[in-house]
This record gives structure tokens, C-alpha cells and sequence, in this order.
């Protein structure tokens, strides 16, 4: 959780460097639910992500160069630098910037494994403001018809770019999956042992056939929608910093261990840095 706090605070400052060029949406706040997730898959697992991909990406991967190269448009990057930020295709990994534009996707990647005989799981990262977009009902209703091996992550950040969720969104958030007989397992919280265990209870269902699940998961972004575009409170924004996820699991290191951690972090994050911008 460390690295992917201080690799999305560093995009930050490269954004503001001028080494960076269009946008990028940061995973701050958020990094508990991606860590939480992916301990839980096994390599044949697929992972779809949508415009808030880095954090999802990292905690499957690993792979912070390519990453980093990626949005710099480097040869280097995943994508040799065309997808950017947002449209990252990797082994095992597929994100989309379009609200919901890979649910359909993942649908499709969980109904070739069934096909297969095989016990892989398919698990696509939402938000809540998706939960406007039609083609993700389409989906929901395959998927549930078709008993599909799909977990829905849904992570409800509270906010739909500026729009305050309870602006944008009638009725019950669980109940829109409910209503296709879709099973919900909703937890508020940024401890990522308590949403380990979440996540691995719903891992293990899917996988043991029993059809499309979907995980929420109340979060919040600590940081702006984009680069610089805020207009949250900041009152709100301040009372979330008080029980954001790497303060909460800190509580269980000492302090020399928060250090040692730190400085793995910082060595590894220059590494990193430092190479991909040498390169071409």
C-alpha cells in the first residue's frame, strides 16, 4: 500500500514537473481495496480496471517501470507507451477509461473459462458512478443468467467525479445487483485485513461456481478527481485523512518498521524513476 501511495504522489509531482503529459486519476485513499483483491488471485486470474487503474495494476503486477514508462509514452511501457495512463493491456490485466466499457469484457473473459472447465475468476473493478452506465446491467443479467465466475468490485468512493453519490444515484446501491439475483457482500472500511477477509470470501465463492458476486466496498479518494479538479468539502476531505488506510494498518507496525518500510519504499520508487526517465 505504501508503494502505491508514493507512486501516485509522485505522478502528482511529475504532473506538475511538465514531465507528464494529459491526465491521470490517483488511487490515494483507495489503495487498501486493490491490495486487498489481488492476494487472493492466482495467475491465471483475470483483472479488468476501468480510469483509476494504477493501484489495481501494481498489486497484480508489480511492475511499477512499465507502469511509469507507460504514462510517460515511453517505448518502454506496457503499451510502448500508447495506452497512457488509463488503457493498459498486459498479460492477465485490461483497463478501460470508459465508465464500465470493460465489464462486458470481463464477462466475456469469465464465460471463456467456464466454457473451459477451467476454476479461473474474472474480477472487474467498478465505482460507484458506473453504476449509471446501461451496458453494465446488460452485463449483470448475462452474467447472472449464465452463472458466470465474475466478482464485481465495487468501490463506492462516495463521489462520481464532483457529483456527491446521493445526487446521482435513486434507490439502493446493493439492490441494483440484487435486483438480478446477484449476491452483495458490503463493507465500510479501509482496514486492508478486514477487507482481506472480505475479499477472499467472495474469491473463494466465485471460484467454487457459485455464479457472479459482487463485493462493495465504501471507500473514499483523498485526493482530487484528476489532477487538480476539487470540489469536495474540505472538511469532509480532512475527516476521511483521519482513518485513511496506511494510518490505519500503521497502527500495527512499530515505528522502526514503519521506517524500514519507508525506506524500501523511497529507494525502490527512485530506482524506478530514475531509470524510466533515461529511458526512451
Amino acid at each position: 500500500m505504501r508503494f502505491i501511495r508514493r507512486f501516485e504522489e509522485t505522478l502528482l509531482s511529475l504532473f506538475e514537473e511538465g514531465v507528464l503529459n494529459g491526465t491521470t486519476h490517483a488511487c490515494i485513499g483507495q489503495e487498501a481495496d486493490a491490495v486487498a483483491v489481488m492476494e487472493h488471485l492466482v495467475e491465471e486470474d483475470h483483472v479488468f480496471s476501468n480510469h483509476r487503474c494504477h493501484g489495481h495494476y501494481l498489486a497484480r503486477t508489480g511492475d511499477a517501470l512499465g507502469l511509469l514508462a507507460e504514462i510517460m509514452g515511453k517505448e518502454a511501457g506496457m503499451c510502448r507507451g500508447i495506452g497512457g495512463s488509463q488503457h493498459i493491456c498486459a498479460p492477465g490485466f485490461k483497463s478501460n477509461g470508459v465508465q464500465g466499457g470493460i465489464v462486458p469484457a470481463a464477462a466475456g473473459i469469465a464465460l471463456a473459462g467456464q466454457l473451459d472447465g477451467s476454476r479461473r475468476v474474472s474480477v472487474v473493478f467498478i465505482g460507484d458512478g458506473t453504476l449509471g452506465e446501461g451496458l453494465l446491467y446488460e452485463t449483470l443479467n448475462i452474467a447472472a443468467l449464465w452463472r458466470l465466475p465474475l466478482l464485481v468490485v465495487c468501490e463506492d468512493n462516495q463521489w462520481a467525479q464532483s457529483t456527491p453519490i446521493e445526487a446521482n444515484l435513486a434507490g439502493s446501491m446493493p439492490g441494483r445487483f440484487e435486483a438480478f439475483g446477484i449476491p452483495v457482500r458490503e463493507i465500510d472500511s479501509t482496514d486492508v485485513l478486514e477487507l482481506r477477509a472480505a475479499a477472499g470470501a467472495e474469491v473463494d465463492l466465485v471460484r467454487g461456481g457459485a455464479g457472479p458476486r459482487v463485493l462493495l466496498i465504501h471507500t473514499y479518494r483523498l485526493c482530487h478527481h484528476s489532477k487538480s479538479d476539487d470540489e469536495r468539502p474540505a472538511e469532509e476531505i480532512a475527516a476521511r485523512w483521519a482513518v485513511e488506510p496506511l494510518l490505519v494498518h500503521g497502527r500495527r507496525l512499530r515505528d522502526d518498521e514503519r521506517r524500514i518500510v519507508d525506506g524500501e519504499v523511497e529507494t525502490a520508487l527512485a530506482q524506478v524513476v530514475a531509470t524510466a526517465r533515461a529511458l526512451r
